[in-house]
């Protein structure tokens, strides 16, 4: 392996966990604005959160409206 190579693999990987970190905090974002707002249904919105990120975005839209 060269050098080059070794950097775009570092590259890589740094942009993989970027992406990872980006999509954790997007899971957790409806949660804790539902919490932060003492919303009584904060659990839920949690759930639904974190669903919308197993799924890919597709509930993820329908947690920020109802948080």
């Amino acid at each position: 392996m060269t050098g080059l190579d070794v950097f775009a693999l570092i590259v890589l990987i740094v942009l993989i966990a970027a992406v990872v970190g980006i999509w954790v905090i997007l899971g957790m974002m409806p949660g804790k604005i539902a919490a932060k707002r003492n919303y009584p249904q904060a659990e839920a919105i949690n759930v639904c959160g974190w669903w919308g990120v197993i799924t890919l975005g597709i509930l993820l839209p329908l947690a920020f409206i109802w948080a």
